[in-house]
């Protein structure tokens, strides 16, 4: 007789939201319960969210750089591998928030007395180069303590580069930080695996509180990201296979069908890395290149994963009644695609990243429960979108390598 299967955490997560708006609807005439005994476990969750936030951009960020080895060996490669990412990214954040402000008006703003009470005011509106000045901080503390996201990725990068230049004496900074770094990647699976409970804490009291009207609006905000997705493949990974790699689109899809699936089932672009590498391989990339990029754009691009952090910004904007300033907007362009960069290549770990896009524009991070239970089914389309964007730099990346080797090997047969 074989054993009983057991159910997933992402199963169990969608049971916990949906026993979370049962229980919601059972208290509705008796809020007071939820709020004064479910709410408290719901915020332990956050909490543990919240003190993640800074040890996993710190330890992962710089244990990315410290992957890198040599800096001077990286060369070209490196370079245009992190530019391409960085730049496919920041698309991405500015189709999600558009699409998401084109519909914010169907998002309606939670009704509730306990929402009216967190009052948001506009803050005035730093200059450009103030905005630069702050990302590098004066304190190495400071920015921690404060979970001030964007000195922190800086922190790392600087450590990281610190550690490569420092030689045999930085490795084994590098070792620690290696370790470290696995041991936050082990804490944040934990926190993740109690994430049912919290969702149903939380979900319980948002729909006890507010009414059932909150759940209606779930399927939209899941659409609207979903049509993100879309554009973003059509468009930007089109057009970059199309006139970057002179590759027909259709050949890419076709060839990248089964890491696509893969990662669409999995939701881990680490779990799908050795397939992407063959897809792409087998479509003609390099495999010196392959084995570079696929890994590096696992760890730092996240484009699907920024999509979602934009629309879930907006979403959750929304159902506090907050409006977003432009300066907030181009917060959320910059945090989410650096934010990208310390993403680990794991299920769920893009509300951790989430967390950190909210604190950066003060909204209430508690709002990463409404969303929460549904999470797996934005972590299904973000994967997928994710692991295609390493796949087209790969793909463009081999082909410029290959014309530098046969202009090289030109010129050494013109000489000769």
């Amino acid at each position: 007789m074989k054993p009983a299967k057991k159910l997933s955490l992402p199963v169990w997560i969608f049971i916990g939201m949906l026993a979370g708006i049962l229980a919601g609807l059972c208290f509705l005439k008796n809020p007071d319960f939820t709020t004064n005994y479910l709410k408290p476990i719901g915020t332990i969750y956050i909490n543990l969210l919240k003190f993640l936030v800074v040890p996993v951009v710190l330890f992962s960020i710089t244990d990315g750089v410290i992957s890198l080895k040599d800096l001077k060996r990286v060369g070209s490669v490196g370079i245009k591998t992190f530019v391409y990412y960085m730049i496919t990214t920041a698309v991405a954040v500015v189709i999600g928030l558009a699409l998401a402000s084109a519909f914010k008006g169907l998002f309606p703003p939670l009704p509730s007395a306990e929402l009216a009470e967190l009052e948001y005011a506009a803050k005035e509106a730093p200059s450009m180069m103030q905005v630069i000045v702050d990302i590098f901080p004066d304190n190495i503390l400071a920015p921690m303590v404060s979970a001030n996201m964007l000195p922190v990725i800086v922190i790392a990068i600087f450590v990281g580069a610190g550690i490569l230049a420092a030689g045999k004496k930085g490795e084994k900074i590098g070792e620690i930080v290696n370790c470290m770094n696995e041991v936050v990647m082990k804490i944040m699976m934990m926190i993740i695996k109690i994430t049912p409970i919290g969702v149903f804490c939380l979900m319980a009291n948002v729909v006890a509180v507010n009414g059932p009207e909150i759940v209606g609006t779930l399927a939209l905000v899941i659409g609207v990201a979903y049509l993100a997705y879309i554009i973003h493949v059509a468009v930007v990974y089109g057009s970059s296979i199309k006139f970057l790699s002179g590759m027909s689109p259709i050949a890419f899809f076709k060839g990248l069908a089964p890491a696509m699936i893969c990662a669409f089932t999995t939701t881990s672009s680490n779990a799908t890395l050795p397939l992407n590498i063959e897809c792409c391989n087998n479509m003609g990339a390099e495999p010196e290149i392959s084995s570079f990029v696929l890994p590096l754009g696992a760890t730092i691009n996240m484009d699907g994963t920024a999509i979602y952090q934009a629309v879930a910004t907006i979403f959750i904007a929304a159902c506090y009644n907050i409006d977003l300033t432009l300066a907030d907007m181009a917060m959320v362009v910059l945090t989410a695609t650096l934010a990208s960069v310390g993403t680990a290549g794991v299920s769920g770990a893009g509300m951790i990243m989430l967390a950190m896009v909210l604190t950066s524009i003060g909204i209430p991070v508690e709002g990463i429960a409404i969303i929460a239970g549904v999470d797996k089914l934005f972590d299904m389309g973000r994967t997928t979108l994710n692991i295609t964007g390493d796949a087209t730099c790969a793909i463009w990346i081999s082909k410029l390598e290959r014309a530098k080797k046969a202009r090289m090997e030109a010129r050494a047969n013109a000489k000769a």
